[in-house]
């Protein structure tokens, strides 16, 4: 997808709410790559995260509760009655709750509190040109803490393609890139890749802050491949400028689970194995002065 015009919708009504661009002048080219509102199975991917594989509920109520609903007695209540996350906190670890949602199989309303991210984008986002981050993604309207604000959508890979990938990058380019990783009580670990560059949604656009509005969590919905879901960790106003940490991170607490190969010095600071340090622009006060870096792709 190629845009020379503004004020379009950038997903061609692909999503229910039109993603806007930035009328502006004197801003370069807009990126051509192709929306998708949803992951698609990239190479190396064994399984279609369009499948619907998981098991559905046989609620007929129009919300589902937790005494009586399949999903929410197996997976836990994820949402409040507003569809609102309730658990926002992490770890000293990182680590957070994992988010299952009701799916296609299940027969509750479409109306139902725990059918959050499956809805799609529900509020109005501009991506704009910022002074010194490049292109990033800012809200026009209020969204109140603990909101689904979008997905982090793209080509679902392997390991072994996002380490091609990476490699193959050259040190100007962007390395859109997010590798989540989940651990199991039983000591696994269970790994997506997730790379929009070439087909993505308004996701991509969103910049690094070392203290970011945004939550980044893994919630599966139809498919046992996860959604990386982005949710509002504080009440945001509107023009505000949405961001998350691409380490996974949040509030500068220590990463884990979710982790990003776009560079910086996040989870091992002190391992750069030769490749070029990244500058950070977020201006937080508690900026780590570089991007974030994931080594473990590369070894």
């Amino acid at each position: 997808m190629s845009i020379d015009k503004y004020n379009v919708d950038m997903s061609n009504g692909l999503e229910t709410v039109p993603v806007l661009i930035e009328s502006s002048s004197g801003v370069p080219t807009f990126p051509g790559f192709q929306y998708s509102p949803d992951n698609i199975q990239g190479p190396g991917c064994t399984v279609d995260p369009c499948e619907v594989t998981l098991p559905g509920c046989s609620c007929l109520s129009h919300s589902c509760l937790p005494e009586s609903c399949s999903c929410l007695q197996t997976h836990g209540q994820a949402y409040n009655s507003s569809g609102v996350l309730l658990n926002l906190s992490r770890t000293a670890s990182g680590y957070c709750s994992p988010v299952f949602e009701c799916n296609a199989l299940c027969t509750c309303s479409d109306a139902c509190s725990n059918r959050v991210v499956l809805r799609g984008l529900t509020l109005r986002l501009e991506v704009f040109f910022t002074k010194n981050r490049g292109w990033g993604v800012r809200t026009l309207e209020a969204i109140p803490h603990g909101t689904f604000v979008c997905e982090y959508a793209g080509e679902v890979i392997s390991f072994e393609e996002a380490r091609r990938r990476q490699l193959a990058q050259r040190s100007e380019e962007n390395n859109y890139i997010i590798a989540v990783r989940e651990h199991a009580g039983t000591g696994s670990v269970t790994e997506t890749f997730v790379d929009p560059a070439l087909v993505g949604n308004v996701g991509r656009f969103l910049n690094h802050s070392c203290q970011p509005n945004l939550l980044m969590q893994p919630v599966r919905v139809h498919s046992v491949v996860p959604r990386l879901a982005l949710f509002a960790g504080q009440d945001i106003d509107p023009q505000e400028e949405l961001t998350f940490d691409y380490s996974g991170g949040y509030s500068n607490q220590p990463p884990a689970e979710v982790s990003s190969t776009q560079s910086g010095a996040a989870m091992q600071a002190s391992r750069t194995d030769g490749l070029p340090r990244k500058e950070c622009h977020c201006g937080a006060n508690k900026c780590a002065q570089f991007l974030p870096l994931d080594l473990s792709i590369l070894s």
